[in-house]
């Protein structure tokens, strides 16, 4: 490296090198192993892949983890589902972390089954803790890592599908699907969006 040269000449800088990581879902047990809970459950196997365990702070469960020199702050959400946006705003503020260095992990009925797409911003296709999201940040202009619980209900019945419990067929779809959802958050976390959806959005 030339003398003056920076890191930063290199790599993107990212401010503070720190991310928060918001896996969106109901607390409860009534909740676990719900479509709608794909996010706390890709979070919890983000935890575990480091040994770390969540613990309960204001308006969220949530652990620090380190990764190639960044900080993960990862949060699930205890606010309910409608009301994420109130937890994903008090953690960045508290860990001034910048909304382009947020990351939503998030269920989508717009998706197949176990298809994982990581997005730069957008709409919130109708969820509810998008929404909520959106509203409390005031833009749509987050980055969001989207998985696919498919739609296989009948017209009116999308509230029962998404509070659903998956079927033994669609866990074993998305066991591997959660591991691939992690490494899209590391490399997230390490290279950007950009590099990262190239990577891995084909997948």
């Amino acid at each position: 490296m030339r003398q003056g040269m920076t890191f930063c000449n290199f790599m993107p800088c990212f401010r503070l090198m720190k991310f928060l990581i918001a896996g969106l879902g109901n607390p409860g047990e009534e909740y676990a192993n719900t479509r709608h809970n794909i996010g706390f459950v890709v979070a919890d196997a983000l935890a575990a892949g480091a040994g770390a365990r969540f613990k309960p702070e204001r308006y969220a469960g949530i652990c620090r983890l380190r990764y190639k020199r960044r900080t993960m702050v990862v949060i699930k959400p205890s606010t309910f589902m409608n009301l994420s946006g109130k937890s994903v705003r008090y953690w960045l503020q508290k860990e001034d972390i910048p909304a382009g260095q947020l990351l939503v992990v998030v269920d989508d009925i717009a998706l197949p089954t176990g298809v994982v797409r990581l997005r730069m911003s957008g709409s919130d296709g109708g969820h509810n803790g998008l929404q909520s999201i959106i509203e409390m940040l005031g833009t749509t202009e987050f980055p969001r890592l989207r998985i696919g619980i498919g739609s296989d209900f009948a017209k009116g019945y999308q509230v029962d599908w998404v509070l659903g419990k998956w079927t033994r067929d669609e866990e074993e779809i998305m066991i591997p699907r959660v591991e691939l959802a992690v490494e899209v958050i590391k490399s997230f976390v390490a290279v950007g969006a950009m590099q990262t959806m190239s990577l891995y959005n084909s997948r």
